[in-house]
C-alpha cells in the first residue's frame, strides 16, 4: 500500500438484524466457494507458495520498472496462464521524480460470466514494491505478495465455476509510485468504465495479531455496506468495516491509499480488503517469515467468498 496510513480503529456497527434474502445469498455463495476449493488442490497452500515466491529475495523488492519488477510479473503472468487464463500486457509510462520515465506494465485477465452483457467487476492488487534501499531487500510479504496471492486464489476459484458476470483479474504495477497502474488501467481500461459496477481491491491480507480483516468501502456506497454487513458472519476472519471516512487526506481514511482509489476518482464503486498498520509496514522485515500463515489462509478463504457474493449479487447495485 502506497503511503502512510492510521491504525485507529474505525469499524462499524454489525450487528443489525440481517434480512433472509440477504444472508440466504451470502450464505449460497460460501457453499459455491467451498465447492470449487473441494475441487482444488489446497488452494489455501497454493497462496502460501505464491507470496513465499513473490517475496523471495531474488525479486529484489519488486520496484517498478525494475528487473526483480519484471520477474515477478513473469511469474504472475505465469500462474494466470496455469490457472486457464489469456493474459493481456497493459504497458504504461510515467516519470519518476528524477523526471526520467519509468515503464510499468499492468496484467489483465478475463473471466467470462455465465450472463451475457450487463456489468464487469474488476479485482486489483499491485504487485510492485519498494526495491532495494541502502542496500537492504524490502520484500513486501504483506505488502503486497499477500494480495496478489489473494487475487490468484480468486481468479483459480472463478476459473473452475464461472462467475454470473464477467471479471477482470488485474494484476496492477506501479501502486508504490502513486497508484500509476491502477490509473493507467483507468484511463484505457479494456471495457467501458460505466460498464464497470465494482472494483475488488486487496492489498496486504496476512498480517493481523488479533485476527481482523478490514473492508473499506461500505461507509460511501450503502449497496457495499449491506453485502459487507451480510458477509461478516460467514467468514473465517474477524471482518471490519471502516476507514473510509474523514477528510481525504487524512492518514485514517484509506479511500486514496491504495488502487481502488483511481477508481473512486473516476466514480467507479469500490471496495477494499486490507489490514491496518503492522511493524513490519513498509520495513525490509516484512517478510514471508513473519506472515502468520493461518490468519493469512483465512483471509485469502475470505477474499474469495467475498468476491463470489459481490458477483453474485452484482445486478443489484444501484445505477450511477
Amino acid at each position: 500500500m502506497s503511503g502512510l496510513r492510521g491504525v485507529r480503529g474505525a469499524g462499524s456497527d454489525q450487528g443489525r438484524p440481517l434480512g433472509f434474502a440477504m444472508r440466504h445469498a451470502v450464505l449460497a455463495a460460501l457453499f459455491s466457494v467451498l465447492a470449487v476449493s473441494s475441487a482444488l488442490a489446497a488452494p489455501g497452500d497454493k497462496a502460501v507458495e505464491d507470496i513465499r515466491i513473490l517475496s523471495a529475495d531474488d525479486m529484489q523488492g519488486r520496484l517498478v520498472g525494475s528487473p526483480g519488477g519484471a520477474k515477478a510479473r513473469a511469474y504472475i503472468d505465469g500462474r494466470l496462464r496455469e490457472i486457464g487464463l489469456t493474459v493481456v500486457e497493459q504497458p504504461f509510462i510515467f516519470k519518476g521524480r528524477d523526471g526520467k520515465p519509468i515503464s510499468g506494465v499492468n496484467l489483465i485477465a478475463r473471466v467470462d460470466g455465465t450472463a451475457k452483457g450487463g456489468k464487469a467487476m474488476v479485482v486489483t492488487a499491485h504487485y510492485d514494491h519498494l526495491g532495494i534501499q541502502d542496500g537492504q531487500i524490502f520484500n513486501g510479504a504483506d505488502d503486497n505478495a499477500s494480495g496478489v496471492a489473494g487475487l490468484l486464489a480468486v481468479a483459480e476459484g472463478f476459473k473452475a465455476a464461472p462467475p454470473k458476470h464477467t471479471v477482470y483479474i488485474v494484476a496492477l504495477d506501479g501502486e508504490e509510485t502513486g497508484l500509476r497502474g491502477a490509473r493507467a488501467f483507468v484511463e484505457t481500461p479494456p471495457v467501458s468504465l460505466a460498464d464497470i459496477a465494482l472494483n475488488v481491491n486487496f492489498d496486504m491480507l496476512s498480517k493481523n495479531a488479533k485476527g481482523e480483516l478490514y473492508a473499506a468501502g461500505g461507509s460511501p456506497n450503502a449497496w457495499v455496506k449491506a453485502r459487507l454487513d451480510a458477509l461478516a458472519p460467514t467468514v473465517p476472519v474477524t471482518l471490519k468495516q471502516g476507514h473510509d471516512t474523514g477528510k481525504a487526506d487524512d492518514i485514517d481514511n484509506w479511500t486514496f491509499q491504495s488502487d481502488h482509489g483511481a477508481f473512486a476518482k473516476a466514480g467507479v464503486p469500490w471496495v477494499y480488503f486490507g489490514v491496518e498498520d503492522h511493524p513490519e509496514y513498509h520495513k525490509p522485515t516484512d517478510d514471508f517469515a513473519t506472515v502468520p500463515q493461518d490468519f493469512f489462509k483465512r483471509a485469502v478463504a475470505t477474499v474469495v467468498v467475498a468476491t463470489r457474493a459481490f458477483d453474485d449479487q452484482l445486478d443489484g447495485l444501484p445505477a450511477r
